[in-house]
């Protein structure tokens, strides 16, 4: 009897048993990376290490068996971290202190509630809200997180304490600390970088980050590298972690801490829809950002209720697994197998790593998430918004993520307004051979003797409803010749909301009241409803509505005799 398809994770429907090998394979490859990035993380987060693990054990499980991407890969993330530790960090909470058990619990509780802003999401189907994170601004958030992260990293690389206070102050903080350098800690630091760079460069097939990890923590093993003042991650607790809600908090908590939550859902939907998309482009899939939705609700859930922080879906640790020919989430099963190993077996290994190798993966990481190629292309193709994404990035180094990722929404949204705003008014001349000629509605512009086609190309709505009104009327005042018919071409036109529908009434009006008649060419169904509420079909013949520009045009020429429009 076959197994009932609708018992089948989404991810895994339709799996072909060739692809096992190569799932197995991969999945081993992208633990072997992850588990150190992952680890690094919880410097970002300010949490035990072994929190990071935990990002990587039920979160992953939870997505592969509900989310819908075949290949996204969900776990702790660099963005995430850095928002969260902001966010508890400028809480307020009293008596807070990083990697305490109240910093942890309340990293779970921001876990589970960005979980249950992402379930609502996905119930009022908000899944679009990723898209209000335009593409120069996401890269301009992004290059500001890296170089946070980047330079969060540079104190225990160089064995020194880490600053406090704004990011400038952390910054002044090590650099006149260079005095106290400790040397080994430098050694292991840089050795880290120089190591991943090196196979990055030369043997790309091979992950640096563990070849590093496993390399230097057997160098410090071996030498015992505490004994000679090098800061070690220390004793890790093993087994698996704790099951159930966050203690010892309090309800004040969660109004303090819902701004954080709302942050790292944005950046999750963002992100993750994003990845989710281009990969399944890729390889000639759907993406069913809803879907995702609830497997990475799911995911923050399981981070929330296993003692770990928010987790987000991973373009880099994607784009391990896609290179490394990684078919389903199968592979990310493997991860999971793998991870739960090194939680129950191996994490006594893991005592003398020293903190500057985890902080050499976090450093190249930050790097690798400063953009400077996209910001680049940016600034080839839209100037104007590298402008925008520059702001963006500043504002998060100086100000913090949560500004960041704050200004990042109110800028793709001022943006989209300011380009709705400014909308482009034409005239369309005919040619004699067909088609049009598009010309800047202008003085002096007109199509034919007497005749005017004018297209807008916005929605009509209350901040642009004025600029339609007023360009209407300059270019019909401007006019070489009386105008007989105004066309207005709707083909950019669909929607119209209730301020705007006031100033189509007026420029009506204002046509009707100088014997033009107003012509609406190519509206659609939904339009001339909004237009039939309006009431504003009552004063526009069914004659002069025509589903086509050309046939509109022709019969102006035949309406030499039509009587002027009535005065309204």
């Amino acid at each position: 009897m076959p197994f009932p398809k609708a018992l089948v994770p989404v991810a895994l429907r339709d799996y072909q048993r060739a692809w096992l090998g190569r799932d197995l394979l991969a999945g081993v490859t992208l633990a072997a990376v992850a588990i150190p990035e992952v680890m690094g993380y919880t410097s970002i987060a300010q949490t035990p290490v072994v929190t990071g693990l935990y990002t990587i054990l039920l979160p992953l499980l939870a997505f592969a068996l509900l989310g819908s991407s075949k290949l996204l890969v969900v776990g702790g993330d660099s963005a995430t971290a850095a928002i969260l530790a902001a966010g508890l960090a400028g809480a307020g909470i009293a008596g807070l202190q990083p990697e305490s058990p109240q910093w942890v619990a309340l990293c779970g509780l921001t876990a589970l509630m960005t979980g249950v802003i992402l379930l609502i999401a996905r119930l009022l189907r908000l899944g679009f809200l990723g898209d209000f994170l335009s593409a120069s601004v996401l890269i301009g958030f992004l290059t500001g997180v890296g170089i946070q992260v980047a330079t969060g990293q540079i104190p225990d690389i160089l064995g020194v304490p880490k600053g406090t206070g704004g990011w400038f102050e952390q910054q002044w903080s090590w650099i006149t600390s260079l005095g106290q350098v400790s040397w080994p800690t430098l050694a292991y630091g840089l050795g880290t970088i120089a190591i991943i760079f090196i196979f990055k460069l030369f043997i790309p097939k091979i992950p640096g980050a563990i070849v590093a990890v496993v390399g230097l923590l057997t160098v410090a093993t071996l030498t015992d590298a505490s004994s000679y003042g090098v800061a070690v991650i220390g004793a890790i607790k093993g087994g698996l972690p704790p099951i159930g809600l966050p203690q010892g908090l309090e309800w004040s908590d969660v109004g303090a801490l819902v701004p954080t939550a709302f942050a790292c859902f944005f950046i999750v939907i963002a992100q993750s829809a994003a990845t989710s998309r281009s990969f399944a482009l890729k390889h000639g899939d759907r993406a069913d950002v809803n879907r995702d939705i609830v497997g990475l609700s799911a995911a923050n859930l399981a981070a929330g209720l296993s003692g770990t922080f928010v987790v987000n879906g991973s373009p880099t640790k994607t784009q391990i697994l896609d290179g490394v020919k990684g078919r389903t989430q199968v592979a990310n099963l493997v991860v999971v197998a793998v991870t739960l190993i090194v939680l129950l077996f191996l994490t006594g290994l893991l005592t003398d790593l020293p903190k500057a190798v985890l902080a050499g993966v976090v450093f190249v990481i930050g790097i690798e998430l400063i953009d400077i190629k996209g910001l680049a292309r940016v600034s080839r193709r839209r100037p104007r918004e590298l402008v925008i994404a520059i702001i963006t990035a500043a504002t998060v180094v100086i100000v913090g993520v949560g500004a960041g990722i704050v200004l990042a929404l109110v800028l793709s949204l001022l943006d989209v307004i300011e380009r709705q705003y400014k909308a482009r008014a034409l005239v369309l001349e005919p040619k004699p051979d067909g088609g049009y000629e598009y010309g800047a509605a202008a003085a002096g512009a007109q199509s034919a003797p007497g005749l005017i086609v004018f297209r807008f190309d916005a929605d009509l709505f209350f901040a642009n409803a004025s600029g339609f009104t007023d360009r209407v009327e300059a270019v019909v005042a401007a006019a070489p010749s009386p105008v007989r018919w105004f066309i207005l071409d709707c083909s950019g036109i669909s929607d119209v909301d209730y301020s705007a529908g006031q100033s189509l009434a007026d420029v009506t009006d204002y046509l009707h009241k100088r014997g033009i008649h107003l012509i609406l060419a190519r509206p659609e169904a939904d339009l001339l409803e909004i237009l039939e509420k309006y009431d504003l079909m009552d004063r526009i013949t069914p004659d002069h509505v025509f589903d086509d520009l050309d046939t509109a045009v022709a019969a102006f020429g035949d309406s030499a005799t039509e009587k002027p429009a009535p005065s309204s």
